[in-house]
Formats: structure tokens, C-alpha cells, sequence
């Protein structure tokens, strides 16, 4: 016996890498040091930080990966794995500066798994970070065949006093949601399960990926549920860089508005929202008839239609709002804080 009778092509491996190598070396910033193919990646320090701070994260897909393998699309889960991460750190106020991905597999397919890389390095090049390094771990008997699992760890930096941790964070201060891309990378089990098992308006049950929905547009809902996790990372540090105040920010992933939002603010301050004041996209509503999901889990599973949040002073919408309309980013004054103890009111109960 050998290694190849026992499932594993370390030769398929090798060549893998070297496809990849290609893709990876595009995302490199000017602080990498060291190329693919070591036992590690090294990065230096950007110049110009006084007191540098190291902000990490990590972070995965879920069960949206069951979508991608379903219907054989692998190019937009790498996106999502990437934006995961990043926008995790950039609450912090941090620049991404490399990513590094795990990506285990049953039996190493190189074409699907070189699409799932092309969506990383598609990710890193909006994040602006260096695609610095990964593992490709085949592990016959543990996947089935076509299963694959992502997971991600990013390392950004920031200056020590523009640090956001909540103590900046004010009574009266305003909330600003940035439009998510859809459902992003969260709820995907009660997603699949209303897909599957969901009440059709003409009768009977449950729906096909490669399926369109009237209510959706044109596109399958494969399509449309694989549509990738937006990355805020470029317009909310141009927009720190240019002036704009930010008092604490807040990425909208597991648990929706009610659980993520609280995360960025100091002792004895809660958030009003003004339900209405933001457009719910139509795969929510969707969603939400198909499978009988009331409100409030709605609210507690998906991001709504918000994918990021900022907490700006009063004096600042005005110009925030201009920033990001100029940028085509959709913003919109959601709510404000107000004194509490970290409840999120405003949302159905």
C-alpha cells in the first residue's frame, strides 16, 4: 500500500500549489517577505505607525458551502471566507494586511478548488490585504466526494489611539447602516431548510437551486443565495483616512442586528433603531412568507438588509451620508444610541 492507495495525491497537491501561485503573488502587498510554499509567511510592519497594534480574526463559510457544492458554483465562497474575517477587524478600525486559509477536502479537485481559491484572492484584493499563505488538507473518509470545508485567519493593524473599543461611543451619537450584498454568510441552515421544505404560492413544497422565483428576479436561487458577503474595508477607511468622525462600528454576521450592534458600544448604552427607515431586500421577504419565519427570528438570524453599522456623531450624518452616496455605497440613518444596558430596541419582539 501507499499514500495514493489510501486516497491521499500528494503529486495532485504539488500541482495544485503550483496553479495557485500565480494568484496568490497578485494580492502581495509591499510588506510581505517571504513567498508561497514556506512553513510560514512573513510580513513586516507597515511604515508610518507610531504605536502599531495587531488586530487578528477568524472566521469560516457555514453551511452556504452546501450551496456552492450543490450546484457546482465555487467561485464566490472565497469572497465570502475573506470578508468574514476583514470585516470582523476593520470594527477595530484596522487595515487588513494578510490573510492565510484552510481549505480541507475528501479527494483534492483541482479545478473546483482553484475557482474557491480565485474568489480568495478576489477577496483580498478588495480588502487590500496579501493572500500570505494556506493549507490544503486531503482527508479521504472524513469529506464525501465533492465536500469540501473553508476557514480563514486575517491579521490587520491599527494605530493605538485610533482604536475603536466602545469608549468612544456617546449618548445621542447616530447609527448608519451600510446595505448588505443579500443574505451575506449567516442563517444559511434555516435558508436551506426553507428552500427545501418551504410553502410554493401554487401549492406543494420546497424548491430547486437552479430554479428561478419570480419574486427574486431572473437569476436561480442558487445564484442569488451565493451572491458573496460584501467587503466594507475600502470606503470605511477611505473614509476614516479623509475626517470622517467614527465612534465605533459594528459587522452584522450570526445573530443579527439584535446581537452584533450592542458589540460596539460602551457601559450603559443601548441602540433605537427606526424599523423602516432602511429598504429590506426582497430575498428576505422571500424568505420569511416561504418558510413561516416570524419577524423576530427573521431579525435574530439575518442581517436584514444591513450589512455593516457606524456610530457617527450627530453633527457628521450629513457628511457621512455625502461620503459613501459618492461612492456608491447605499448608507442609511438607521437609529441612534441611547442610555441602556445593551438592548437593541425598536425591532419586533
Amino acid at each position: 500500500m501507499d499514500y495514493r492507495d489510501a486516497g491521499v495525491d500528494v503529486e495532485a497537491g504539488r500541482s495544485f500549489v503550483q496553479r495557485i501561485r500565480g494568484l496568490v503573488e497578485s494580492t502581495r502587498r509591499p510588506e510581505v517577505l517571504s513567498g508561497l510554499g514556506g512553513f510560514s509567511g512573513l510580513c513586516e510592519l507597515p511604515k508610518g505607525y507610531q504605536e502599531p497594534v495587531l488586530v487578528s480574526g477568524t472566521d469560516g463559510v457555514g453551511t452556504k458551502l452546501k450551496i456552492a457544492q450543490t450546484t457546482q458554483r465555487h467561485d464566490t465562497v472565497g469572497i465570502d471566507l475573506v470578508a468574514m474575517c476583514v470585516n470582523d477587524i476593520l470594527t477595530s478600525g484596522a487595515e487588513p494586511l494578510f490573510f492565510l486559509d484552510y481549505l480541507a477536502t475528501g479527494k483534492l479537485e483541482p479545478a473546483a478548488l482553484a475557482e474557491v481559491v480565485e474568489g480568495i484572492v478576489a477577496g483580498c484584493r478588495q480588502a487590500g490585504c496579501a493572500l500570505l499563505g494556506g493549507e490544503t488538507a486531503e482527508m479521504p473518509g472524513f469529506y464525501g466526494p465533492g465536500e469540501y470545508d473553508l476557514a480563514g485567519f486575517c491579521v490587520g493593524v491599527v494605530e493605538k489611539s485610533q482604536i475603536l473599543d466602545g469608549s468612544q461611543v456617546r449618548v445621542g451619537d447616530r447609527i448608519l447602516g451600510l446595505a448588505s450584498s443579500g443574505v451575506h454568510s449567516n442563517g444559511f441552515s434555516l435558508v436551506r431548510k426553507v428552500v427545501a421544505e418551504g410553502q410554493r404560492p401554487e401549492g406543494g413544497c420546497g424548491y430547486g437551486w437552479d430554479e428561478a422565483v419570480p419574486a427574486l428576479g431572473d437569476r436561480s436561487l442558487g445564484d442569488v443565495l451565493l451572491t458573496p458577503t460584501r467587503i466594507y474595508v475600502e470606503p470605511v477607511l477611505a473614509a476614516r483616512r479623509g475626517g470622517l468622525t467614527l465612534h465605533g462600528m459594528a459587522h452584522i454576521t450570526g445573530g443579527g442586528l439584535p446581537e452584533n450592534l450592542p458589540r460596539c458600544l460602551g457601559p450603559d448604552q443601548s441602540i433605537h433603531l427606526d424599523l423602516g427607515s432602511w429598504p429590506v431586500p426582497p430575498v428576505f421577504t422571500w424568505l420569511a412568507a416561504t418558510g413561516q419565519v416570524p419577524e423576530v427570528d427573521l431579525y435574530h438570524t439575518f442581517n436584514m438588509g444591513l450589512g455593516f453599522a457606524l456610530v457617527v456623531p450627530p453633527e457628521a450624518v450629513d457628511s457621512a451620508l455625502s461620503w459613501f452616496a459618492q461612492r456608491q455605497v447605499a448608507a442609511y440613518l438607521v437609529g441612534e444610541v441611547v442610555p441602556g444596558s445593551g438592548q437593541v430596541s425598536g425591532l419586533p419582539a
